[in-house]
Formats: C-alpha cells, sequence, structure tokens
C-alpha cells in the first residue's frame, strides 16, 4: 500500500487535525472514490430501481438540496424542480446543472 506523503492537514480551533488537502490525482486514486466519468453504484441504482432523474439521483447522492443546486444555478428553486422532473431538459441545462454538481455532462446521461 502507497502512503500519502504529499498532503496539508489543517487544524481545527481546537487544534486538532480537522481538514487534510491532498493533490487530486492522489484523492481519486483512494479506495471508494469515484473517478471522473464513472457514475456511482447508488446513483445508478437510485435510478433504476426508484424510477428517478439523474439529476435527482446525483443530488441526493451528493447530499445537496433542490435550493442548494437552484442557488448555485441563479435560478428559483422551483426552476429546478422543473428542470429535475423534466422528461428531457435542454443540453444547455444539463451543462449547467453538471457544472455546479462537479461531474460531466456525460454522467447525467446515463
Amino acid at each position: 500500500m502507497n502512503t500519502l506523503t504529499n498532503y496539508q492537514t489543517i487544524l481545527g480551533a481546537n487544534g486538532k487535525p480537522e481538514f487534510v488537502v491532498i493533490p487530486y490525482a492522489d484523492f481519486i486514486k483512494l479506495p471508494g472514490m469515484f473517478r471522473p466519468s464513472m457514475i456511482p453504484n447508488d446513483v445508478v441504482g437510485r435510478r433504476i430501481m426508484d424510477e428517478v432523474s439523474m439529476l435527482q439521483a446525483w443530488r441526493e447522492y451528493l447530499m445537496l438540496t433542490q435550493e442548494e443546486i437552484a442557488k448555485r444555478m441563479g435560478i428559483s428553486q422551483a426552476g429546478y424542480a422543473q428542470i429535475e422532473a423534466a422528461k428531457r431538459p435542454r443540453k444547455a441545462t444539463l451543462q449547467k446543472a453538471a457544472e455546479v454538481l462537479g461531474i460531466t455532462l456525460e454522467q447525467l446521461a446515463y
């Protein structure tokens, strides 16, 4: 097993380690992390088993509310809810949603 050596520890107010910053290349190699362009099993399962949109499945996987996503997109929560419920949202809208979720458009196209 490779030991991480290229990282920074950030201490909290109590003087104990609270955060760790590592290079992205090291981060995506960590066990359990999803890789760019991959779709986590939980997202696919939610999409298929519960028949929700990919937007909803990703949003819930990332533990975000509709309001948080809407704010990042610069729209109302009601507007975002319509996008999430739409059968075929516009590609430009999906692209913007993907950007604010930190994923690729391809990851929404499943």
